[in-house]
């Protein structure tokens, strides 16, 4: 015990004096000591401190024992389930360029290339991981496409990591499957998009993102609320560039169509697009019908029929 004493005060010594570069006090010529607790780099005789506001190096959180110590402990970006191996293995760069920017010569190119080819082959060990990998892929894509925050994504990988360990792949194309994983996560996480946006981006049709968002919702249990015509207003006035006003009428529009029951079994796409329009007119800003159906992806027939049945709930709450 007395050793292993000795020794760890022996460390902080050799830690405390690499930290202050073996200098002397101006004043005194006595000992430096790097004071963590306040950033500072003192005279441990005189007192006098050298520096202040010193980079503090050390980890962001705290740790009361060896054993929080250990589990906290970590090095490198954190993991994901974006990547299919959680983003725990070594990327190799694609730019034949080494940490200066310099190019490299038509030897380490080779090498390089090489090492590229069976990095990918060892990142990818079965065919499982390959799956995963395109899948993933594609989920990124689609998800960049139409502009979803990273929550999303992570909440659509997971899904599809749900679907591949409960075997629910085999007859159903790898595309399919994704585009429904990010059509479900798109709608948990309160930022849906239409079945026609998702298909708009995807490589399948719209019959088999139904059919499959359908089949994967249900095998998995997967709770998702009906969409909120609400959750789209946002999107369609940024899109129109239309005021802070006209979206709140929009949403009051909205507001009181549910209260009267217009909402039930009429599409919420069709609903907010149609109310969008009729709060712009109703606050004097000019937009078309064309203009809101470009910007919903809905056709301008949906939008004059919703249009109408919205100001009817309007009066009809006025008038109550």
């Amino acid at each position: 015990m007395p050793n292993t004493s000795i020794r760890t005060r022996t460390e902080e010594t050799e830690v405390e004096e690499e930290r202050t570069g073996g200098q002397s006090c101006p004043e005194c010529s006595g000992k430096l000591i790097a004071d963590s607790g306040h950033g500072e780099t003192v005279c441990q005789d005189c007192g006098l401190v050298v520096e202040e506001d010193n980079v503090d190096r050390g980890p962001e959180w705290r740790a009361f024992d060896a054993k929080e110590k250990n589990e906290k402990s970590r090095v490198g970006a954190p993991t994901t389930n974006t990547m299919h191996d959680k983003g725990l293995s070594t990327n190799i760069d694609w730019r034949n360029k080494d940490a200066y920017g310099n190019s490299l010569g038509s030897r380490q190119r080779e090498k390089m290339q090489r090492l590229r080819k069976w990095n990918e082959r060892f990142r990818t060990r079965d065919s499982k991981e390959r799956n995963l990998k395109q899948a993933l892929g594609e989920i990124d894509r689609m998800a960049s496409a139409l502009g979803l925050p990273d929550n999303v994504r992570e909440m659509a990988s997971v899904i599809y990591r749900r679907a591949l360990n409960e075997d629910l792949l085999p007859g159903r194309s790898i595309e399919g499957v994704s585009t429904s994983c990010v059509y479900a996560a798109a709608r948990q996480a309160g930022v849906p998009r239409s079945l026609d946006e998702i298909t708009d981006v995807s490589r399948v049709d719209k019959s088999e993102v139904a059919r499959t968002y359908r089949y994967v919702v249900r095998e998995l249990s997967l709770e998702v609320k009906p969409a909120d015509p609400e959750s789209y207003v946002p999107r369609f006035a940024s899109g129109l560039d239309l005021s802070d006003e006209s979206e709140h009428r929009a949403r009051e529009l909205l507001r009181n169509a549910k209260e009267q029951g217009v909402h039930s079994g009429k599409s919420p796409v069709g609903l907010a697009a149609a109310a969008v329009y009729a709060a712009a007119l109703l606050t004097n800003e000019k937009t078309t019908q064309a203009e809101v159906s470009d910007v919903a992806d809905i056709s301008e027939v949906t939008i004059r029929n919703r249009y109408h049945e919205l100001l009817e709930a309007e009066e009809g709450t006025v008038a109550l």
